[in-house]
């Protein structure tokens, strides 16, 4: 074998590893440590084909070029590494001139240099074979080949702790272009680069390319697709659909169920119809277990292990099978601690001989026994069960001695919920009977509403109000503690007699008078015999009816346009005349109709009116002046033509007269006209046509006035009080204090000791006279406001009228002895006119003898009631 020479090559390349190659036609080139690893432990064919070159006893193949003894080629390659060694020295000593040098390895001259190789990893190497395999001398051929064998023995364990160790060496040679592809791929694929030189570039596998979208057209990098085996993190063995975790109903409309990583539809998986879900169920056992994946689009059998936690959910148990939940409690740490002494020393003599100072106490507490300030087996104090949870302090503070809780506010009812039941919302007629009536005399305070929702329910507008109210009563209400008796309610409720017990009354209408154009009848009167009617109408005109048939027999214009309606008729109660008085604006006209009476009654009618006129004594003429201008009051003799038509006289007043009422005699009546200041009363004599003013001053406006059956009293009702006058000693006898808001009129009982009144606050009062200035009773049966009350002469009955259209008939029984009450009794409701205007029913009288009664509405019609 010729001796190592050097040659010079070219520089190695930065960044790489040098990798010298071996010449294959050269028997005495040494293969990469790699390689001899991998002929030592297999016996491939690649592999005998690559360890062929090499002089290692596992290799068979014969070189192809006559082989050296093993002991030269031994020493040739420590003789390589030693001159390798030196050439790496000299190089450090040159510097920078020694990198461009080529060192070759003990090669023959034939040997062709394809590679460099890295002379730092040439000296250690040369140095650890150095230390291994010390230099030995050429022997013979046995010899030599027996030390081959050993030193390839040696070799390959070397090879193989470099292997476990560090891995390929990095000064392998690469195998010669020449060589065979699959040892050149093998070479290639397991030499190890040089990690100490950091401007290597490492291989990349998942190296990108740059292509152009087809989309944007611009330029993207796209990475070569992930081959997941076993090994990685992906699985493959499942395929679900990669659309992402998208909720699925976004493409309930569309052919399919997403887009894949590169943004591709996915189809929709084909689905069966009703059929096949049925014949799966069918013919597949398993089919109940099975749900819809709504992911992968497909039907997903439930493992065992799901059953099994749906079942135990089913009976309530708990869903893992190895928790065990009535597990023995494991007591760490035991509850039960051992008592021991903390001294043992044995207790003194001291300890047995009474103490003083005990006795003393227990003679103290025995004392206070005695004296009673400590109770024996006393009860233990129960401790409150509530408290107060905000109090500062610990035991509460008791009420004061004359403390008075304050009475609860009302529950809510149905007719206060958000969504009331219909029955409790108001009709049409309720509503506007709500708005028309006063706030205090509303049943609620509030209309109902209904609503659909508890949201839409707006804010209350009176609610400050009534809190407000509420804190008034809180604050400034006195508080009355009263005792609730325990009475029966039944015995509270007086024993009244059956209405059919009571008859006769009226019950039906009979007669009906109309007025024309609808004309408002504002007052009514029947004559003392019972046959004839008396009518004032808002156009004027008196009217005079037969009370039997309804014929209206004649009538007076005595008012109409500026003179207004007639405000009020009434009969004389003298039988023996016919003259009934009805006033109007000014004015207070006396009627009566010669035409329908007989020629004496007649006469006597108008003599018994008129005979003033014609009086001619000086002393009574100065009187009547006198009287009437202090007065102001004018009597007027009529005209001709009014004396033929049935006036007879007309009395000129000042104010406008609201009611004439006539005293029992015949002789007196009396006149109301409340805008006249203190002229409102006059009390007027028709025989001696004197008119005289009882009162100077009055107090409060006049309403109503009324004379006494049999006495001579006075009633004088002002808008809250009842005057009774006694018209003899010109004296106030009582005061009636009705408690009304506005008294509207007031009738006297035929014996003189009941009076009734009535108010627009919708209240009737019954005064016994002999009893108290204040009501006996107080009915409320009306709605809306009472416009007159009158009694019956003859029978126990008494009427009240309302502008809601109805006509209250009660029966008053009054007793002659005073020890009993008198009997109210309500009869019949009697309905039969409209109401017009807000106005119902205006005035009523009953008829002297019969159980009738006769009713003025605003409807423009009077009605008989039988």
């Amino acid at each position: 074998m010729a001796p190592p020479r050097k040659t010079a090559g070219p520089p190695p390349s930065k960044g790489k590893a040098n990798q010298p190659k071996s010449n294959p036609k050269s028997s005495s080139s040494m293969p990469p440590p790699a390689l001899v690893a991998s002929s030592s432990k297999s016996t491939t064919s690649s592999k005998s084909t690559t360890s062929s070159k090499s002089t290692t006893s596992s290799v068979s193949t014969p070189a192809p070029a006559p082989a050296a003894p093993a002991p030269v080629e031994r020493k040739k390659r420590r003789t390589s590494h030693v001159e390798a060694e030196e050439a790496v020295a000299a190089q450090q000593d040159a510097g920078a001139d020694g990198l461009g040098k080529e060192i070759e390895l003990g090669m023959d001259s034939d040997d062709e240099v394809e590679g460099d190789y890295d002379a730092q990893a040439v000296a250690d190497d040369d140095e650890s074979d150095g230390e291994e395999f010390p230099e030995l001398d050429v022997g013979d051929d046995s010899a030599d080949e027996e030390d081959d064998e050993e030193y390839s023995d040696d070799e390959d364990d070397e090879d193989e702790e470099d292997d476990d160790e560090e891995g390929y060496s990095s000064s392998s040679s690469a195998p010669s272009s020449k060589a065979d592809p699959l040892t050149r791929e093998i070479a290639r694929q397991t030499s190890k680069p040089d990690e100490r030189d950091a401007s290597m570039p490492l291989p990349r596998p998942d190296r990108f390319k740059v292509v152009v979208s087809e989309i944007t057209g611009e330029e993207k990098r796209e990475f070569p697709p992930i081959e997941a085996d076993y090994d990685s993190d992906s699985s493959t063995e499942d395929a679900p659909n990669t659309i992402g975790n998208v909720p699925m109903h976004w493409y309930d409309d569309f052919p399919h169920i997403g887009y894949d990583i590169e943004g591709k539809k996915v189809l929709r998986p084909a689905k069966g119809d009703e059929l096949d879900k049925f014949l799966d169920t069918v013919e597949d056992p398993d089919a109940w277990t099975s749900v819809q994946d709504d992911l992968l689009q497909s039907q997903r059998n439930l493992t065992d292990e799901e059953l099994d936690i749906i079942r135990r959910l089913q009976k309530a148990e708990v869903p893992d099978a190895d928790y065990n939940p009535y597990e023995d409690t494991v007591e760490w740490f035991t509850s039960q601690t051992m008592e021991t002494p903390l001294s043992a020393r044995p207790e003194p003599k001291s300890r047995f001989v009474p103490s003083k100072w005990e006795h003393k106490k227990i003679m103290k507490i025995v004392r206070a026994i005695r004296e009673g300030r400590i109770v024996a087996r006393a009860p233990a104090s129960e401790k409150p069960k509530f408290f107060n949870l905000w109090s500062d302090a610990d035991t509460p503070r008791a009420d004061h001695a004359m403390h008075m809780p304050a009475p609860k506010m009302r529950l809510p009812d149905h007719s206060e919920s958000y969504n009331p039941p219909a029955e409790y919302l108001f009709t049409p007629s309720e509503q506007k009977e709500w708005d028309e009536a006063e706030p205090s005399d509303r049943k609620s305070n509030f209309v109902p509403a209904k609503h659909s929702a508890l949201r839409l329910v707006p804010g209350y507008t009176d609610f400050v109000q009534e809190r407000f109210e509420r804190c008034l009563d809180l604050y400034l209400a006195p508080r009355v503690k009263r005792n609730r008796l325990n009475i029966d309610p039944e015995s509270l409720v007086p024993k009244l007699p059956s209405p059919r017990e009571l008859r006769p009354f009226p019950t039906n209408y009979s007669v009906i008078y109309p007025h024309p154009a609808g004309s408002r009848v504002r007052c009514i009167a029947i004559d003392p015999t019972g046959m004839w009617l008396a009518t004032g109408a808002e156009d004027g005109v008196a009217r005079l009816w037969e009370l039997a048939v309804g014929r209206c027999a004649a009538s007076w214009q005595i008012g109409g346009g500026e003179k207004g309606p007639i405000q009020s008729v009434d009969w004389c109660p003298n039988k023996d005349v016919c003259i009934f008085a009805a006033t109007a604006t000014g004015r207070v006209h006396l009627l009566s109709p010669p035409a329908l009476l007989n020629p004496l009654s007649a006469a006597t009618t108008s003599a018994y009116a008129t005979t003033a006129f014609s009086s001619l004594a000086s002393t009574t003429s100065s009187i009547s002046a006198t009287a009437s201008a202090s007065s102001n009051a004018k009597w007027v003799r009529p005209t001709d033509t009014q004396r033929e038509g049935g006036t007879l006289v007309m009395l000129e007043i000042p104010g406008t007269p609201k009611q004439v009422t006539w005293h029992r005699k015949g002789d007196y009546f009396a006149t109301v006209a409340p805008d006249a200041a203190n002229k409102a009363v006059l009390i007027h004599q028709l025989t001696k046509h004197q008119t005289q003013s009882p009162f100077k001053k009055t107090k409060g406006i006049v309403q109503k006035v009324a004379f006494h059956p049999s006495k001579p009293l006075f009633f004088v009702a002002t808008q809250r009080y009842v005057r009774i006058y006694d018209l003899v000693a010109q004296q106030l006898v009582k005061t009636l204090m009705p408690g009304l808001k506005w008294i509207s009129s007031i009738s006297v009982h035929p014996g003189g000791d009941n009076v009734i009144v009535g108010s627009y606050d919708k209240k009737l009062c019954w005064f016994d006279l002999d009893l108290s200035v204040k009501p006996f009773k107080t009915i409320r049966y009306h709605s809306r406001a009472i416009r007159h009350v009158d009694f019956h002469r003859v029978y126990p009955l008494f009427a009240s009228t309302s502008d809601d259209g109805q006509v209250n008939v009660f029966h008053g029984t009054v007793y002659q002895d005073y020890m009993q009450n008198p009997l109210i009794v309500p009869l019949k409701v009697l309905r039969g006119h409209s109401v017009k205007d807000g106005l119902g029913v205006l005035d009523c009288a009953w008829h002297p003898v019969q159980p009738w009664l006769v009713t003025a509405g605003a409807d423009g019609d009077a009605r008989l009631w039988v």
